[in-house]
């Protein structure tokens, strides 16, 4: 069951997504750092009813953000579609014990879905340079890889712009 995420399972997400962050680390992907993503930024999620978790069996396995809010990062990648009604994806975790199982397949289809359902021109998103398995995932869903950008705070490497049109 995907619903939205209570102020109350901040800890619980902030365990899940510390350990998304070792289990990348430990295959040499450093995206993530221990203070990205923060306590706070998902009180902000929260706050602006964004942020939606995955909960099969009172465990939440994974959870992702849907956002209108379109980050000052983005305002130099070339779009594939107007910047007036799109829909952004953040913060896409499943925990490393729960992954492989379609967790984020099931995450992904919610965000596209929610985007399609309030008539969004498109889904965006950003995913680390370094990462090429979250690439390929992307790209198998049919997103177009565009321009790169840089969150300095993360990493030197940049992170690449997708955009599904839909």
């Amino acid at each position: 069951m995907i619903a939205s995420a209570k102020i109350s399972q901040i800890p619980e997400i902030l365990i899940m997504t510390h350990a998304c962050r070792i289990s990348m680390e430990a295959n040499g992907i450093y995206q993530w750092t221990t203070e990205y993503p923060s306590k706070q930024a998902f009180e902000n999620d929260i706050e602006r009813n964004e942020l939606f978790v995955l909960q099969p069996d009172n465990e939440i396995v994974g959870c992702i953000v849907v956002s209108l809010f379109m980050d000052e990062e983005y305002t130099s990648v070339d779009w594939l579609t107007e910047n007036t009604k799109n829909y952004y994806i953040h913060r896409l975790a499943v925990h490393p014990k729960h992954q492989g199982k379609g967790f984020a397949q099931r995450l992904m289809d919610f965000g596209e879905n929610f985007a399609r359902e309030n008539n969004a021109l498109s889904v965006r998103l950003d995913t680390f340079s370094q990462n090429k398995r979250n690439q390929k995932f992307y790209e198998q869903r049919g997103y177009t890889k565009l321009g790169n950008i840089f969150f300095p705070k993360q990493s030197e490497h940049p992170f690449h712009c997708y955009e599904l049109v839909l």
